[in-house]
């Protein structure tokens, strides 16, 4: 394949995705989707509509009248009832670009957007709640849900951060108590919560614990969204000529530019947003819809080509039977196709209602394979079969999975499948699956994944598993615990962890390849289960047992003995112990789909339980090429290198030894030395503003409401999750050598006169392996140093050796002056690998050499500066003495000329004396 095919597959590939567009000047294919927790409501839907028709005036507004919100869908959930919803497409809770669900814990009603890409990368989703939706007096503390959803949109589309920040709402600039803002245009003052003005931390000098910066109701400047969407005067986002630089924000940390600079230069819209011309008129109302998906209807289509003999025959047998058997819910219809030269139905649709119902169609799975592979028969027979329920195949599944090219022309069947409106899961089993398989998946809101020949890393039982369609409601999704494989001639003992968040429809699977191994498995409290207590489907190799009620919570253990060396396999899932608490979840993927190459590729692992993320706990993630050669990799919550933030339950690695061609991601993450905790981290969100100063008096406004911040710990857990499948299309010869990751958790300290500098160490290869070298570059001007690090004053680094990627280091030096009370001096950091490939520069970390004061003091005018202070203080005491001096002169002048010429003594008034220094 030439480099000008391969350029020609990706942008088919990657223009034509599902997702949000741009559609002139106007998004479309925008999804909101309510919970399945949330009780129906019908004004909600009012509400959405509302915030939205005035959202896409304010960004019209923001961004010079460039883009605005054209059409957008409304999922309700499936027990909504109402004859007014359509039928649902492509939309799912899980796709959702703005969902409406149960508060965070962390969070309350404020509104966020999850974020755990790089800047200027799309975030995952926009978190609503119906009470922020609903009550009115919350648009008092936040603004209006219009300017809002603006500010979160920037988040989910853009990849901006916020401009404010709570850890550190004050910072020093040249001696200079500055508020953490941008644009510092925006005018306001220093109190605490009863109103009094803010005392200063004698340690620091910045304002104490609780003070809050209380902005003028009334502004001259209309930026920033990201830092006040709130004020009525901010309408737009900061621009380059005024950002804020020093800002302590994560805009600054993860960014280094101004919001605008980011959105019209690193973003997913940057060359439309160039290219756009502003509307000459004000915006057309959105339109919506209202679309409902109610029970699945999936049809499975199965290829039973001649290629499929053997092995692959028995493992389609054992992962549809898994399926069918444990993962498709109670109340869905399913219908099984085969396809090689011709297209059989095994089943119609058929609604899944009782556990007989299960082994029936578990019976009808297809035994033996022959004949030529005729995707399009298969394809079209799947989608007549979805047909029979109602007449269309709207948002209905097809699973379709092959391992073969098309021997028929696929360009005959696969556009009108792609138009049809149903949503095609595809799995690749093998090397020669035909590409089509995820371009189907891609257009039509599908997942692809992919499974090579390997029996033992069970990945075609494990793909079939992922393919769920959650409605928000995660107590109704089944939870893979683990799944393992070994290859032996004697034992295969294990044991599988049943936590206290999962225990109802528990199920274990044993596969095996040739003969029928000796099984039992034991409860935590020591009652074992023999075969005889198991189904066993002889023509499939698969032992199931399914746990009555509610499993025990602990360790079960499995012993199965084989006397012939085979392969066997053991595939643990549940569901949620009780109906109000959802389980610890996995969600894995990557950051990229489809790649040529030249981009570094990141594993992203989401450990979460009801928002509550998991941290601590060891993660691994498991890629494997479609020639069976599995590469694995430790995913770090560290916050460094690939991972954005620290201690959020989002683990990251980039993965830089692609190889060229289709590989499949699974994640294993588990928690058995009591290390993982629960955590609630707040970074972000729709700023919450205490109040206002208006004519020189604070307005306060409601107070916020407390939500928890004490880690919780999380009992022994596991789980495994498989991601939908990457593809990597080198455009090159050969993989591009990566230099070591930007750092970008740099932070800097000065003690007395030494500064001590800290950081994560990046790798040889972005996080990976160890740097050559490093280095420190220093500047009283952060400008200066952000723009050219070339040109900032070096530190000599010959005594520092990197350490491996992910370590701390630190690194404590003397400048060459006295560093003088007040001082603030600006740090960043550049790394080499030994190909002399260097680093992009670093955050910016700065650092105030600040005496400490024994006696706390009022601040009286934020913003002051001391060096100005000072000054200001010499010149008036001047002044008074100057005056005195006068004072004394005319007084004593005066007094002799009374005594001369009998006149009365004057006393000066301050008026008077005013006018006569004049």
């Amino acid at each position: 394949m030439d480099s000008r095919t391969v350029l020609v597959l990706l942008w088919m590939l990657l223009s034509s995705s599902t997702g949000i567009k741009l559609d002139g000047n106007g998004y479309v294919d925008v999804t909101i989707a309510i919970s399945s927790r949330v009780p129906q409501d019908n004004t909600l839907i009012d509400k959405i509509k509302d915030m939205v028709t005035k959202g896409s005036i304010h960004l019209h507004q923001a961004l010079d009248k460039k883009v605005y919100f054209k059409e957008a869908t409304i999922l309700v959930p499936p027990n909504w009832s109402s004859k007014d919803f359509t039928k649902a497409r492509a939309e799912s809770y899980e796709k959702a670009n703005i969902r409406i669900d149960n508060a965070n814990p962390a969070y309350g009603d404020e509104p966020y957007t999850l974020q755990y890409g790089e800047c200027g990368a799309e975030a995952q989703f926009i978190h609503f709640t119906p009470n922020f939706l609903r009550n009115d007096t919350l648009i008092k503390t936040y603004g209006s849900r219009g300017k809002v959803l603006v500010h979160e949109w920037a988040h989910l589309r853009w990849g901006v951060y916020d401009e404010y920040s709570e850890t550190k709402p004050f910072y020093y600039s040249n001696g200079r108590i500055e508020a953490t803002r941008c644009s510092k245009n925006i005018e306001g003052q220093f109190y605490d919560e009863s109103r009094q003005p803010c005392q200063t931390d004698p340690q620091t000098l910045l304002p104490a614990k609780g003070c809050k910066f209380f902005p003028n109701k009334y502004q001259n400047t209309d930026s920033s969204i990201m830092f006040l969407p709130s004020l009525d005067s901010v309408s737009t986002f900061c621009r380059e000529n005024e950002h804020n630089y020093e800002a302590p924000n994560l805009q600054n940390k993860k960014c280094g530019k101004a919001t605008r600079t980011v959105i019209f230069e690193d973003s997913v819209d940057k060359d439309a947003l160039r290219s756009l011309k502003p509307l000459l008129s004000s915006p057309p109302a959105p339109t919506f819809k209202v679309v409902q998906r109610m029970h699945r209807v999936v049809c499975l289509v199965l290829d039973v080509s001649g290629s499929m003999k053997g092995s692959r025959i028995l493992r389609l047998q054992q992962a549809a039977s898994h399926f069918l058997q444990t993962i498709i819910e109670d109340q869905a219809s399913v219908g099984i196709v085969t396809f090689s030269t011709d297209a059989s139905t095994l089943s119609p649709l058929t609604t899944i209602d009782s556990e007989s119902t299960r082994d029936k169609l578990i019976k009808l799975l297809p035994k033996v394979a022959d004949g030529w592979t005729y995707i399009c028969k298969g394809l079209n027979l799947g989608l007549q079969v979805l047909k029979k329920d109602n007449g269309d195949v709207i948002g209905d599944e097809i699973i379709f999975l092959t391992d073969g090219e098309a021997t028929d022309d696929i360009n005959s069947c696969v556009p009108a499948a792609i138009e049809s409106g149903a949503i095609i899961h595809t799995i690749a089993l093998g090397d020669k699956a035909d590409k089509a398989l995820r371009e189907m998946a891609d257009k039509t809101g599908g997942k692809f994944i992919t499974a090579s020949d390997d029996i033992l890393s069970n990945q075609l039982l494990n793909g079939f598993s992922s393919l769920t369609i959650t409605t928000g409601d995660q107590t109704k999704d089944p939870v893979q615990i683990d799944s393992e494989g070994i290859k032996t001639s004697d034992w295969f003992n294990g044991t599988i962890l049943v936590d206290q968040t999962i225990g109802t429809k528990t199920s274990f699977t044993i596969t095996y390849e040739t003969s029928l191994p000796d099984i039992s498995i034991q409860s935590p409290s020591g009652s074992t289960y023999k075969q005889v207590q198991m189904r066993h489907d002889e023509a499939a190799k698969t032992v199931t047992l399914k746990v009555p009620g509610t499993a025990q919570h602990g360790d079960w253990k499995y012993s199965i003995q084989t006397t012939i060396s085979q392969s066997l396999t053991v595939t643990a899932t549940s569901q949620a112990a009780q109906a109000d608490v959802p389980p610890i979840v996995v969600k894995a993927r990557m950051n990229q789909q489809l790649s040529d190459g030249t981009k570094p590729m990141i594993v992203f692992a989401e450990v979460s339980q009801n928002y509550r993320p998991v941290i601590n706990a060891e993660v691994w993630a498991t890629l494997e090429s479609e020639s069976g050669f599995p590469q694995e990799l430790q995913l770090l919550d560290n916050g460094a290198g690939a991972d954005a933030f620290q201690n959020d339950g989002i683990y990251s690695r980039y993965f830089t030894k692609f190889e060229n061609g289709r590989s499949s991601l699974k994640v294993r993450v588990k928690n058995q030395d009591g290390q993982a905790r629960f955590t609630v981290p707040k970074r972000g969100g729709a700023p919450y503003i205490p109040g206002y100063v208006v004519n020189g008096v604070v307005e306060l406004n409601p107070p916020k409401p407390p939500v928890s911040e004490e880690p919780l710990e999380v009992g022994s857990f596991t789980r495994t999750a498989t991601g939908e499948s990457f593809e990597v299309v080198f455009t090159g010869t050969t993989p591009p050598n990566f230099p070591p990751n930007r750092i970008t958790d740099l932070s800097a300290e000065i003690q007395e006169d030494s500064v001590l500098l800290s950081w994560t160490a990046p790798g040889e290869d972005l996080d990976q392996g160890t740097a050559k070298s490093y280095e420190i570059r220093w500047s009283y001007d952060l400008q200066m140093l952000r723009e050219n690090f070339n040109n900032g004053h070096a530190v000599n680094t010959s005594a520092v050796s990197p350490q491996e990627a992910g370590s701390i280091e630190q690194h404590s030096f003397n400048l060459s002056f006295t560093i003088q009370n007040g001082t603030t001096l600006f740090f960043a950091v550049q790394s080499e690998d030994k190909q002399n490939a260097k680093s992009e520069t670093s955050n910016i970390a700065q650092a105030s050499k600040i005496l400490p004061d024994p006696t706390p003091s009022a601040i009286s005018n934020p913003g002051l500066n001391l060096t100005v202070l000072v000054i200001s203080l010499c010149v008036i005491t001047m002044v008074i003495c100057f005056v005195g001096a006068v004072i004394t002169w005319s007084v004593r002048r005066r007094k002799s000329f009374d005594i001369s010429s009998n006149w009365e003594l004057t006393i000066w008034n301050p008026t008077t004396l005013e006018h006569y220094l004049k």
